[in-house]
């Protein structure tokens, strides 16, 4: 039985790769599962283990026995729930950009009287898949998901079809998944890279490093205003003024990043990067090297988090609605629900323009 926890007794293991079976839609409502001979051929397992699990799910919905007849698959869509419930899946919780999102999503859910379940994936597929089923295993209303890794081939995609499938109203925030049609709220990232770039174009540099993640979508679109706006000013645009990382290489990245900054030698003024958080980590690291930013190097981040006022360096950044997008997409989830149609919305960024740029003096 893959990817169940060895350390759970036998006929919790069948149940749990049953149910998981079930919500990926390998089995159907009303459809006749395995008999019990086959799951114990199957999965090794003896007469009362695989009598052990299918009662697990009976109870919890799932299955339904019919005398004579079998064991029939009987997802929870109609058992009891909890009445008005958005299940809520993020990559993080409880740092950067993100309570604001949640903070106005739960603020307009309530005076509706919504309740929220919330769950974080910390970018990761696995973890992903264990918030969906938990979600579907809760019977929720509605999804409200930011995308796990959204620039690379997500695994869990069976799910979000089945998703579907059973009706239950989804879209997606801050990125997407493009093999999906989903419906989403997002900010216009490649505007956001633009206006970045733009910027620091305008106060005369011309060596410019983007510092950007690149498993996540809104990384893929920033690059592409990044390299708009190079190419507006006629500057000359070389493999190594991108440099890019994943949710696991970092701090290798950054480091190398930060070497490349330091260097005798080096000749890069501006630098945009992905967000706050990134723009933050850089400047503490250069200022600890002996740049001054902006008077040695000139740093633009995005999301215009707490960060950009709290740290060393007032941040030159790009707007981020937060609550605003959360609010807004608990009214089209709400929506959905009642049967409407909303199309999708870009949030269109504005510059902050703070104390990280300046005319480049090397």
């Amino acid at each position: 039985m893959k990817g169940v926890a060895e350390t759970k007794p036998k006929y919790e293991q069948l149940a749990d790769n049953l149910r998981e079976s079930i919500l990926r839609g390998e089995y159907q409502v009303d459809e006749l599962i395995p008999s019990e001979n086959t799951l114990q051929e199957t999965y090794k397992l003896s007469r009362h283990t695989v009598r052990q699990a299918i009662g697990v799910l009976v109870n919890e919905g799932f299955l339904r026995k019919a005398r004579g007849s079998g064991t029939y698959v009987s997802r929870p869509d109609n058992l009891p729930k909890k009445n008005k419930t958005i299940g809520v899946i993020m990559t993080y919780l409880s740092n950067y950009i993100f309570p604001a999102i949640i903070r106005g999503l739960e603020q307009e859910l309530a005076s509706q009287g919504y309740s929220l379940l919330l769950g974080t994936t910390n970018n990761d597929h696995d973890q992903e898949r264990e918030c969906l089923m938990r979600m579907l295993d809760q019977g929720v209303d509605g999804l409200i998901i930011e995308p796990t890794k959204s620039n690379q081939y997500n695994p869990n995609l069976a799910y979000y079809v089945a998703i579907k499938e059973r009706g239950i109203p989804f879209l997606m925030i801050n990125a997407y998944y493009e093999e999906l049609d989903v419906q989403t709220i997002c900010v216009n990232d490649t505007q956001s890279g633009y206006l970045a770039t733009k910027e620091l174009v305008a106060k005369g540099h011309e060596d410019l490093l983007l510092l950007t993640k690149i498993d996540d979508l809104q990384g893929k679109y920033r690059m592409k205003g990044f390299i708009k706006a190079v190419e507006e000013a006629g500057l000359t645009l070389q493999p190594q003024d991108i440099m890019t990382y994943t949710t696991e290489n970092k701090a290798q990245v950054m480091a190398a990043a930060i070497t490349r900054l330091t260097a005798a030698d080096s000749t890069t003024t501006g630098v945009v990067t992905y967000n706050d958080e990134i723009a933050y980590e850089l400047i503490d690291q250069l200022v600890q090297a002996g740049l001054q930013v902006p008077e040695a190097v000139s740093i633009v981040g995005n999301d215009d988090s707490a960060l950009a006022v709290g740290g060393r360096v007032p941040l030159t950044t790009l707007t981020h609605p937060k609550e605003e997008m959360g609010r807004l997409a608990a009214q089209y989830i709400m929506e959905s629900i009642n049967g409407g149609d909303t199309p999708s919305y870009y949030f269109q960024p504005e510059l902050i323009i703070r104390d990280s740029v300046s005319v480049p003096k090397r």
